[in-house]
């Protein structure tokens, strides 16, 4: 028996090195990285800096005359939209999809002050530049945080929210130590891609794998074999500091058009479980039960709960999010 978890135990480091082996070093920008549809960009004036926001803007052959906007999460860009681009255009969708600054192709500052406030007036400059005055408007996980403020902000430009499995459906500062920017920042600086697959497998799936999530994988290691990683690092620490410290859960009731969640009920997720004891982190990221309780506090809101998934339905079970996601839009 020990032999045999002994080569199995070679056998995984060897798969893991293999994989390493293979990382491409991703630029600060991704300009090495292509998008599944054109990007463009726009210059956004904030906080004494001029900044490149980057989107795409992916218009129908046949257009409905609707159009929905889509947040990517925390540790994601707007590449990885690209089936569901795919099934809202065929709809007759048009379909933008913003990199906010600090992500993707967006830039990353050296100093900034994030707060989602910031990127939804990003956002909002983004959908002036192109001329679209009304949107649904779709967040996953930290895009869940975004588009929740983006509609409490301008919902005369909301026509429908959508959250999928967003975080922020509880207030973590009430059950977990509050640390200093700097401390994410040198959390974020050990990162390599063992340990960001090790997080999104317990995190995300569960431990269940599928050989399609490793892009997600190599997109953030990538990074980390930058020489400016450091940058990246730090725009993640704050970004981190803006998700701990500006819940949006006590305003759920104040949104006021048709919302939508659609909830992996698998889902763990929630920030700063290492920092807490094991019976509180039991209390912390159930889904099965954040999405029942949120639904209760918006107003005029469906819940679409997805058994078996976990943070990312629209990676995981693709047709079980967009059937629900596509009926809604009719409405």
């Amino acid at each position: 028996m020990k032999n045999l978890l002994l080569s199995l135990f070679i056998l995984a480091t060897s798969l893991l090195a293999a994989q390493e082996s293979e990382l491409q070093l991703l630029d600060l920008q991704l300009a090495n990285y292509e998008y599944p549809y054109p990007v463009s960009t726009i210059t956004v004036n904030a906080q004494n800096q001029a900044l490149e926001m980057a989107f795409m803007d992916v218009k129908p052959n046949h257009y409905n005359g609707k159009n929905i906007m889509l947040f990517h999460g925390k540790n994601f860009n707007g590449a990885y939209w690209k089936t569901t681009i795919e099934a809202l255009t065929a709809e007759g969708y048009r379909v933008i999809v913003p990199d906010q600054i600090g992500f993707g192709k967006s830039t990353k500052p050296d100093h900034f002050h994030y707060t989602f406030q910031q990127l939804a007036l990003s956002t909002k400059t983004v959908l002036d530049s192109i001329g679209v005055e009304k949107t649904a408007v779709l967040g996953h996980s930290m895009g869940g945080m975004l588009a929740t403020r983006f509609a409490l902000m301008f919902p005369e430009t909301t026509e429908k929210l959508i959250l999928e499995n967003p975080i922020g459906l509880e207030d973590w500062k009430l059950k977990v130590p509050y640390k200093p920017v700097e401390w994410w920042y040198k959390n974020e600086l050990k990162k390599e891609y063992a340990s960001i697959k090790k997080y999104q497998l317990e995190s995300y799936y569960d431990g269940n794998w599928d050989p399609a999530y490793d892009e997600w994988v190599n997109l953030l290691a990538g990074w980390t074999l930058n020489s400016e990683y450091e940058t990246i690092a730090w725009n993640a620490a704050l970004t981190y500091d803006m998700i701990f410290t500006q819940p949006v859960v006590y305003e759920f009731s104040e949104i006021h058009v048709p919302t939508l969640l659609i909830i992996g009920t698998r889902d763990r997720t929630a920030l700063g479980k290492p920092l807490v004891s094991e019976d509180v982190r039991k209390t912390m990221g159930l889904y099965n039960e954040l999405g029942k309780a949120t639904q209760q506090k918006i107003p005029n809101s469906e819940l679409v709960e997805i058994p078996n998934t976990g943070h990312l339905p629209h990676i995981e079970r693709f047709p079980k999010f967009i059937a629900p996601l596509k009926k809604f839009l009719k409405k």
